[in-house]
């Protein structure tokens, strides 16, 4: 193991204990001590706490490790060490003296930290038997140990003794803003309110601080307390300055005896102080209102009848006839049973309950696929009905449409992305808002005629229109589409009836006998110079892996599409009897391989087919004569017809008409998935399943496991594995496509190594992490050096940079997705450098559409667009600012920019909790880091906080990595190394209240509260 990979792996206790090590010997004058033992021997008697009290301190050795590893101490050859005499801000608490030697004598005046004659290179003379850090330290673990049982103990008023501040401070925690950086001033009251005298002995902060600094005018200490009589008021200055925006907090405990006899008692108040640094933007997407849960969903009415609407008329011409049935899959009565059942893992009602609990516990096999996928699927769309009801509206209107008087326009904000997704041909249910407190209501079924930007044209019945007037309030319920969910559980259904066991499960032969002479003349000549991507279009042509899949492991930026795109093009030039399905999980997938196909094969022999349900005018011009689309219309040719051309490309979703259509098992000699690790397994095999032989086919799947898999809203799908790919199961569950001892075995896949995207610095941690070191920078030198000389890098030539940024976790209204003000600040102010310094000092310039910032929740989505295109007036001036893409990592998966900027957002260790039981935000979530970290081209921008962050492995490693290259800027880390493990307990202990986790009351999905995914809109 390196250095390196076992300093990032040091749990933060060790540098906590190492460092405060380090400042108790400058404390007491010891750090020019160089005997490795009398070192040793001075921790172990002096400073250790042991298990008695309450901590266990790690080991010496763990110790000088942590400090040689952090450039604090330095061992010479023979055995001494050198420890580092200003590598740590030291904290001046109550017991520091001054080095000035005339003072030096004077122990019971102890001059304060704040007063401007300290200056900080000021050494303090050794502080008495209960000073320094290791009073500090004490304290902090005998109060965090009673904590425990009762928070409420220490912030509670006690004794007489009252707390408070010159602002409102609320359960002991008093909050102040800051907009400029200068000194700010607050003024904290220590008064008895008894009727008996108190001594006021001692006060610190429990962890390590910056940013605050404490003074009071009687410096109190242990050595000097303070008396305080019946009705005094004592006042001490907290002084806050910041250099950084964010959110600063520090926990001060206080100390008092009832008197100064040694049998008396201390008792210990405790308050917390929090600060913010902002900006007036910050000020501007601070929360509109407090959060508050959100309200489950009313009661539906159970009695109504539903009023047919008119559905849209000419939606395709379809000569392609239904000749396999496709079957409505409706979800069992019994799913919302299972699904308690399954939740609260309670005894079953049933035994047949208890029966699909130990199907979907049993490993995936091919006896029972089609059951097993077919009652994921039934999980997963129950979520899907209730997830959908979150764009339910209460008391909305409509008007009628200027161009047709029988359709009514319906407003609908966040359509155009997909929230929800809603296409032509679905429909809605709407109830009149007077008759919902009837019994039996009627819902008038509306079919989406259009949709136009933020607005829906629906078509209703005309006993409906009759009785519409102007003003008319309505609750709108939205529906899922469900075609796709229905083809794919035939799908399962047909994989098992055609015998697809050596397609899906594949037993072959591991052996890497067969060799390929590898002779083909590519039209793509610069694959030939790519062994990898040479080697799999042969293999592919051979068809070596046949019966099994070939697949195409393609890390990011490798060039796995224009691999697939060579292969097919060869595989069509080898043989005129080749029929070949091309499909992938999104149009904008589909259509660019359309595009590469028709540049070198003739286009009578290509035909693009699209569902009708998608926008004539999001069609490219260059597919529009090789594809179904007649005027605004879309056709559906023959079953003769369409087996005539070589070629066909469709989503995975549509492949499922070809199915339907009655198009012959075998027909395709070649099925091609791109994007496969997009797609869960029943979806990727909608076109294979119906299609496919498995003794005459060949199916090739290409994508990268590594990276994210398709959206998922049931946590009990996810659990039993609905989110594994056909192409992720495969590489982790089957012998044929695992690395051995000499890698992939290239009969059955290849993975490609020649990163053609990003600089080298950017792709560094992910290679290293996911890709066992092996990818390759081939990208042009030229473009991804482009930032290489930014004036703004923390470090020139290295175009990684990591923001640190204290910020906070925020949510608002009725939203529990996050958001984080002071991490938009920053990110604004890169992206103004970006835009409004164009071409300066050999810079190229950059177009908004060149710049993209990403993001886990949807509420920062939100306030990042905000601060674009409304708050910053240079940037919504900036021309066609509309162009840069703020989006979640899914959004940005299989896509790239020159510049990526990333705003982590998590800022608070009490909802690590939620991200990680719910798979969302960045914290343990490698694939998510993967694919935020590769897709920037010259210039990366990770803007966090790295105290959080670096409580996970793989972002403790990329910091880690952007530290020691020279990329790390922002909130300085040395002043707050060693307040992990303190921040970690205080939090563990629900010290902060207002942080605590909540659990939501409602059914929704987790992804969907949180994140707010597009919903798929892909046929």
């Amino acid at each position: 193991m390196s250095r390196n990979n076992r300093n990032t792996r040091l749990p933060p206790y060790i540098h906590a204990a190492a460092l405060d090590f380090l400042e108790f010997l400058h404390e007491t004058k010891r750090l020019g001590i160089t005997d490795r033992a009398r070192i040793q021997e001075i921790y172990n008697s002096e400073f250790k706490l042991r298990e008695r009290d309450g901590i266990r301190d790690p080991k010496f050795s763990s110790v000088l490790y942590a400090l040689r590893q952090s450039s604090k101490a330095r061992v010479s050859g023979n055995g001494r060490v050198y420890l580092c005499r200003n590598g740590r801000v030291v904290l001046r608490d109550q017991w520091w003296r001054p080095r000035n030697r005339q003072q030096s004598s004077n122990r019971g005046s102890p001059l304060h930290c704040n007063d401007p004659e300290v200056s900080s290179s000021s050494t303090p003379s050794a502080p008495g038997p209960v000073g320094g850090v290791r009073a500090r330290r004490k304290l902090a673990e005998e109060i965090l140990n009673k904590l425990k049982k009762d928070r409420s103990e220490f912030v509670a008023d006690k004794n007489g003794v009252h707390i408070s501040s010159e602002t409102e401070m609320v359960d002991g925690k008093v909050c102040f803003c800051v907009e400029r950086e200068e000194v700010y001033e607050q003024k904290l009251f220590v008064e008895n309110r008894g009727t008996d005298s108190v001594y006021f002995t001692y006060y610190s902060p429990l962890h390590w601080i910056h940013c605050f600094m404490f003074k009071d005018p009687e410096r109190v200490t242990r050595s000097n307390p303070l008396h305080l009589s019946p009705g005094d008021t004592y006042e001490i200055k907290v002084k806050f300055h910041a250099e950084h925006v964010g959110f600063y907090r520090v926990t001060v405990a206080f100390e008092f005896k009832p008197s100064m006899q040694p049998s008396s008692k201390p008792f210990h108040i405790v308050r917390f102080i929090e600060a913010e640094f902002r900006t007036q933007l910050a000020a501007e997407l601070a929360p509109v209102e407090c959060y508050r849960h959100p309200k489950v969903n009313s009661v539906q009415a159970v009695n109504f009848t539903v009023d047919e609407g008119m559905q849209p008329e000419g939606l395709a011409i379809n000569h392609l006839k239904n000749e396999v049935l496709l079957l409505q899959y409706k979800c069992p009565s019994y799913i919302n049973d299972l699904t308690t059942f399954l939740k609260n893992c309670s005894r079953a009602s049933s035994s047949h309950l208890q029966d699909i609990k130990s199907l979907l516990e049993s490993p995936l096999s091919f006896h029972n696929y089609a059951e097993r996928f077919q009652m994921l699927l039934y999980l997963e769309e129950s979520q899907m009905h209730v997830d959908i009801e979150s764009y339910n509206k209460e008391d909305v209107t409509m008007k009628k449409d200027t161009f047709s008087k029988k359709l009514l326009v319906l407003k609908v904000p966040g359509v155009t992305e997909n929230r929800p997704s809603v296409l032509r041909g679905d429909h809605l249910l709407l109830t009149k808002s007077r008759d919902l407190h009837l019994q039996y209501v009627t819902k008038y079924k509306g079919y989406v005629h259009r949709v136009e930007l933020d607005q829906l044209k629906l078509g209703f019945s005309s006993r409906f229109l009759a009785s519409f007037i102007d003003d008319m309030k309505f609750r709108v319920e939205f529906t899922v589409n469900r075609l796709l969910i229905r083809l794919q559980h035939r799908a399962v259904q047909l994989a098992v009836e055609h015998k697809l066991e050596e397609v899906l499960f594949p037993t072959g032969s591991n052996s890497m006998t067969m060799r390929v002479e590898l002779s083909l003349r590519l039209f793509d000549r610069s694959l030939e110079q790519n062994y990898e991507q040479y080697t799999a279009v042969c293999n592919i042509v051979a068809g070596v892996s046949r019966p099994a899949p070939y697949l195409v492991f393609g890390p990011p930026g490798t060039g796995k599409t224009v691999t697939m795109v060579e292969a097919i093009k060869q595989v069509e030039k080898s043989d005129a009897d080749v029929r070949i399905l091309v499909c992938a999980p999104s149009n904008s997938a589909a259509d660019q391989l359309c595009e590469k196909l028709l540049q070198h094969v003739d286009s009578y022999k290509v035909y693009r087919m699209y569902a009708c349900s998608r926008d004539p005018e999001l069609v490219p011009l260059d597919l529009q004569n090789s594809c179904n689309l007649k005027g605004e219309m879309y056709e559906f040719p023959s079953k003769e017809e369409l087996m005539e051309y070589t070629i066909l490309v469709t989503t995975v979703c549509t492949a499922g008409r070809l199915v339907t259509g009655g198009l012959p098992v075998g027909h395709f000699t070649h099925i091609f998935v791109d994007e496969a690790g997009h797609a869960v397994e029943s979806e990727a095999i909608i076109g294979i399943a119906g299609l496919l032989r498995a003794e005459t086919g060949q199916l090739v799947l290409a994508g990268d496991p590594k990276q994210l898999g398709p959206i998922l809203r049931s946590p009990l799908a996810i659990k039993y594995g609905l989110g594994l790919s056909l192409l992720a199961r495969l590489m982790t569950k089957n012998p044929l496509y695992q690395k051995g001892e000499t890698g992939f075995n290239t009969r059955y896949v290849t993975k490609l190594l020649r990163n053609y995207r990003s600089h080298k610095s950017i792709l560094k941690i992910p290679n290293e992490m996911f890709y066992d070191g092996e990818l390759q920078p081939f990208a042009d030198e030229f473009s991804t050096s482009l930032y290489c000389n930014w004036e703004h890098l923390p470090k020139r030539g290295f175009p990684v940079i990591f923001h640190g940024v204290p910020g906070k976790d925020e949510r608002e209204s009725n939203s529990p997705s996050f958001f984080n003000t002071s991490e938009i600040v920053v990110v604004v102010s890169y992206l103004k450098k970006l835009l409004l310094s164009q071409a300066k000092k050999g810079i190229a310039k950059i177009s908004p559409r060149d710049i993209g910032i990403i993001t886990p929740y949807r509420k920062q989505v939100e306030k990042l667009r905000k601060a674009i295109r409304t708050c910053d007036k240079e940037l919504k001036a900036y021309r066609s600012i509309e162009e840069l893409k703020v989006g979640s990592v899914e959004e940005f998966q299989g896509q790239e920019r020159r510049v990526i900027i990333v705003s982590t957002v998590r800022s608070t260790n009490e909802y690590i909790k939620i991200d990680k039981d719910f798979n969302i935000g960045f914290l343990n979530n490698e694939k998510r880091f993967n694919v935020a970290m590769t897709r920037a081209r010259s210039l990366l921008i990770v803007v966090g906080n790295p105290i959080i962050l670096s409580s996970d492995s793989t972002w403790s490693r990329f910091i880690e990595y952007c530290t020691v290259e020279g990329g790390y800027t922002g909130l300085n880390r040395a002043i707050v190394e060693g307040t992990e493990e303190v921040v970690a307990r205080l939090t563990a202990l629900s010290i902060q209240k207002e942080a605590e986790v909540d659990t939501v009351n409602t059914e929704e999905s987790a992804v969907q509260q949180y994140v707010n995914p597009e919903w798929r809109n892909d046929e």
